[in-house]
């Protein structure tokens, strides 16, 4: 039966022993690690460690002094890097605070629009704000009037379209029955001649014979 192992707790070992069994094992582990990272993938690996008593413990795929070379010129280079890093999110911050203000002022603007936040206007602030306003309700008028007219010519299209169909239907009809077509046309003219009379109330009272 396979037991399984409970997950090592993060902190310091406190017992002498046990931390140095612990050492020995993660050490050889780490070091066998690192030479197969530098076999398998052809990398440049270099690995330094030092007990708790001082002891050195290496390795290195090639040579642990021109790794170590290598590092510091990499690290150089990375320096110059991290510069140029921190002037751009320097500029992204000053940025971020320009976007902020502007988002700021735009905000307050909108709310004065809307009738707030004007105590602290003067006359000619106010004054803006109403000519602002009334050109906003002049443009809203120019595009609620172009709808109006946009939606009455496709009303009318729409009408002549119903007209051509009648006038299309009815010529059917008298070809494929003029009796038919007469009748209709009497039928029509009879219901044009009925007057109706339109009676809002209560309904007369019907008196007893």
């Amino acid at each position: 039966m396979r037991m399984v192992r409970g997950k090592t707790e993060m902190k310091r070992i406190e017992n002498t022993t046990s931390r140095q069994v612990t050492f020995s094992k993660r050490r050889s582990g780490l070091l066998k690690k690192a030479f197969e990272l530098s076999v398998l993938c052809d990398a440049e690996v270099a690995l330094i460690i030092f007990s708790n008593k001082g002891r050195l413990y290496e390795f290195s795929s090639s040579s642990i002094n021109k790794t170590l070379e290598r590092y510091h010129r990499k690290a150089k280079e990375l320096g110059i890097g991290k510069i140029a890093v921190q002037e751009n999110l320097q500029k992204l911050k000053e940025e971020v605070v320009s976007m902020s203000k502007k988002i700021e002022l735009l905000d307050v603007s909108k709310r004065q629009l809307l009738g707030g936040c004007l105590e602290s206007c003067s006359i000619d602030e106010l004054q803006q704000i109403e000519e602002t306003l009334e050109q906003s309700l002049s443009n809203i008028r120019a595009r609620k009037s172009q709808l109006f007219k946009e939606k009455m010519k496709q009303l009318k299209e729409e009408e002549r379209i119903l007209v051509d169909e009648n006038a299309k239907l009815r010529e059917k009809c008298e070809k494929q029955s003029p009796v038919l077509s007469i009748t209709l046309q009497v039928a029509q003219r009879e219901v044009s001649d009925v007057e109706t009379e339109l009676f809002i109330g209560r309904p007369p009272e019907r008196r007893p014979s």
